[in-house]
């Protein structure tokens, strides 16, 4: 059950990141969005592409970072993965995530949201790296599942965003929920398998 749901997730992290890739590639900048987000990405495309492009690589890389086997047999390839997706994937895609949010339609609603997601974003990196550094590799595991679990943000903002077209409702009504429903669930689901991780660990008893 495990394995099939991580198989998943891995397909759907994978694809996002191709999905924003392609579409930020061969598309001109912002014509697949609301024309407002357009016009706003149009002058900030920098920002924009900046934090596409990272974010994605975060995406491409993150579901490798988790398989047990890439980090026993090896460990060097899953520690310069993790420099990649940690100085190339989060430190830009967050500072330029916090810069875009400043810009997010919706208003404040929106600037507030996607901003606190951008500062807790760099926030967990910072410690999964400083966990790593102090070799303290529970921590960091803690530390990056939170993480990655913000960058799939990405994906249960498109999911939403899907589910709320469905449904009719105004974009301008919506959009400044998914600032905050995009990656708080991530957060709780985050923190729900770090502590199943550490209630599955064994207890040391010292007599």
């Amino acid at each position: 059950m495990r394995k099939a749901a991580f198989i998943l997730l891995t397909i759907a992290s994978l694809s996002i990141a191709a999905y924003a890739i392609v579409a930020y590639t061969l598309f001109p900048v912002g014509s697949l969005v609301h024309p407002q987000m357009k016009a706003t990405y149009a002058i900030h495309r920098i920002g924009i592409l900046t934090h596409i492009f990272a974010s994605s690589l975060t995406l491409l890389l993150g579901p490798w970072q988790f398989i047990p086997a890439i980090r026993v047999r090896w460990p060097h390839v899953h520690r310069n993965m993790g420099r990649v997706y940690l100085a190339l994937g989060v430190l830009p895609g967050g500072l330029a995530g916090l810069y875009m949010a400043m810009y997010a339609f919706g208003g404040i609603v929106s600037h507030t949201g996607f901003a606190l997601l951008a500062l807790i974003w760099l926030f967990t990196g910072y410690r999964a790296y400083a966990a790593a550094r102090a070799r303290n590799f529970v921590a960091h595991r803690a530390w990056m599942i939170r993480n990655f679990a913000l960058a799939l943000g990405a994906l249960t903002l498109r999911i939403q965003l899907g589910a709320c077209f469905a449904a009719q409702i105004p974009f301008e009504t919506f959009y400044p929920i998914l600032a905050w429903t995009a990656w708080i669930p991530n957060v709780i689901i985050a923190e729900w398998i770090v502590h199943r991780i550490k209630s599955d660990e064994p207890t040391v008893r010292v007599s």
